[in-house]
Formats: structure tokens, C-alpha cells, sequence
């Protein structure tokens, strides 16, 4: 089979969503959009800031670095890509075609799916981006896929958002079912096979993921958790960076800002209040935080979110 090789010296790209045939969105909006077919692959490295994507390999092969480890994709695999992560050197057969659907951080939590999804979850994902998918989970995802391309094609309904995000929601249940179930069937051949050399640092992984999630935005210092855990700052920083790819700083952020949003979007608590709650020195701190990470003040934030409704 005939392999075509996109590369290039070029500046990591931040790439939109395209509009055009076989592509439905909601509106003018980007915050999800669903791809029936590949379309043109990026040349260079590509690093999504503002989107997570859900890749089903429709057809052919394909094998790209995804934060440094080598990812290969065959037909019906289905592969996962998480916001902020870069991928390059692109290899695809001449027959690679794959479903696409994007979305945002924001669309997640219109799906209501955020809070569902654990950093357990996430270390999961991010370690295991790619499950081949079986005749039966084919079925399913392409129930789910096809019920949303037409449910977005024929948006004349007042309630075709809400439709839409509900799909959306329960095929992205579906899939974390099916991806929970592959890494628990990959640790068991794991462990029938005597690999357990990593055992020590996942646990560490495993503990330090769920020390951050149970303090919910209110420790946000490494040195904190790594006391916590009876290891050096650095020797955490390393283990995370070794597994995962990531700084112990980069879950942190997440879980604060999910934490931020979570209180500003579902509660009537006061800045005061949340900044109280959340640890922060004080509320001028508390809005400086949340305009550098969240692009606006928290009550910038608010209205945005409650003028939407």
C-alpha cells in the first residue's frame, strides 16, 4: 500500500475547523463540529488550542507523533485527541479517510459530560489515545455518528441544540466505557505477562491524579502534593513527564479552572465567596487569575455564560 509523507519546516499551527461539504456545525459556531470525511491534512505540526477531536480511521493506515510517541491508526480504530497536545510527521496511506468531530471545552460542559469525566479518566486517555474498535462498537458509533450528521443537518427544530449535545454526550459515555474497558483489558495481559517495572510510578501517577481531583482547585502548588506524597517536586515532575507528557502544573490548571467554572456557571456564590472557597489570597487576586487563564474576569465569564442560556 502506497504511504504519502506530509511534512515540512514549519511553525506549529493552531488549525480551525473547516467549513464545506460533509461539515455540519450549529450556526456560525465552531464549538462542535462534525466531519463525515478527512479533507485536507495539515502539513507540518499542527496543536489544537481550542479543540479536543474524536478520530474514527474509516478507512487505511495512518501514523503521526502525538507529544512525542508514535501513534498508528488503522481502519476502525478510533483515536482521541486532547486539547494543547502537538502532532507531527504525519504518514498516511493513499487510501486513509477517517469522521472527525470537534469540540470544545465549552461545548463539554453544554453536554454536561465535564464533570463526568474524571482526571482518572484523563490520565487514561492521555495514555491510551487509541482503541481498536470492535464489530459491535463499530455498530454503535456509527449509529451514534449518523444520527448526529442528520440531526445537524436538519437543524430547523428550536430544540436541535439540545438534541444534538445529548447525542453527542451519550456517544462520548459510550466511548469512555469502551476505552475503560481496553485499558483494563491491557493491564491484565500486563500483568499476566510479569510487566510490572512502571507499577511504582503509576501509582504515584495514580495517587497524585486523584489528590488533585479531591481538592478541587484549592491546592494549586506541586511542592504541595508532592509532600503529600512523600516524593520531591521533581522527582514528580519527572514521573509525569516521563508517563504522561505532561507537568504536574499542567492537571492542576485543569482541575482549578474546571473547579472556577464549575462554581461561576452552576452556583450564585459571590466572587468573594468563591475566591474564599477556592483558597485564593483574595478576590482582585482571585479575578487576576481567572483573566489569565480564562481569557476574563469571573463575572465576564458569568454573564457570558448565563446571556447564552
Amino acid at each position: 500500500m502506497n504511504i504519502v509523507y506530509f511534512s515540512g519546516i514549519v511553525d506549529i499551527q493552531n488549525l480551525k475547523p473547516r467549513t464545506g461539504s460533509d461539515t455540519y456545525r450549529i450556526g456560525d459556531s465552531d464549538d462542535l463540529v462534525v466531519m463525515e470525511n478527512l479533507g485536507t491534512i495539515p502539513l507540518g505540526s499542527v496543536c489544537l488550542q481550542d479543540h479536543g477531536l474524536l478520530i474514527f480511521c474509516t478507512e487505511g493506515r495512518a501514523q503521526f507523533e502525538y507529544d512525542g510517541n508514535v501513534i498508528q491508526l488503522q481502519k476502525n480504530d478510533f483515536f482521541l485527541y486532547m486539547a494543547h497536545s502537538t502532532v507531527g510527521n504525519i504518514l498516511t496511506s493513499s487510501d486513509f479517510n477517517c469522521q472527525q468531530i470537534w469540540f470544545t471545552r465549552d461545548e463539554l460542559w453544554n453536554i454536561e459530560i465535564y464533570n463526568l469525566v474524571s482526571l482518572a479518566d484523563m490520565s487514561l486517555l492521555k495514555l491510551h489515545p487509541v482503541v481498536h474498535l470492535t464489530d459491535d462498537d463499530i455498530k454503535l458509533c456509527d449509529t451514534y455518528f449518523q444520527l448526529l450528521c442528520s440531526r445537524m443537518k436538519s437543524s430547523t427544530s428550536a430544540l436541535t441544540t439540545y438534541i444534538v449535545r445529548s447525542l453527542l454526550g451519550t456517544m462520548m459515555l459510550e466511548l469512555l466505557s469502551i476505552m475503560r474497558r481496553s485499558s483494563e483489558q491491557a493491564a491484565r495481559q500486563g500483568r499476566q505477562e510479569g510487566v510490572n517495572s512502571s507499577i511504582h510510578k503509576k501509582r504515584i501517577i495514580d495517587n497524585f491524579m486523584r489528590l488533585v481531583e479531591e481538592s478541587d482547585g484549592r491546592i494549586r502548588r506541586v511542592d504541595e502534593f508532592a509532600n503529600k506524597l512523600n516524593i520531591t517536586p521533581k522527582y514528580l515532575s519527572t514521573i509525569l513527564k516521563e508517563v504522561m507528557n505532561r507537568r504536574p502544573s499542567t492537571y492542576i490548571l485543569l482541575y482549578t479552572l474546571k473547579a472556577i467554572e464549575r462554581r461561576l456557571r452552576f452556583t450564585d456564590m459571590t466572587m468573594q465567596e468563591i475566591a474564599n472557597d477556592l483558597k485564593f489570597p483574595n478576590a482582585s487576586f482571585f479575578g487576576k487569575y481567572c483573566k489569565e487563564h480564562l481569557g476574563m474576569t469571573p463575572l465576564e465569564y458569568r454573564n457570558k455564560y448565563h446571556a447564552g442560556k
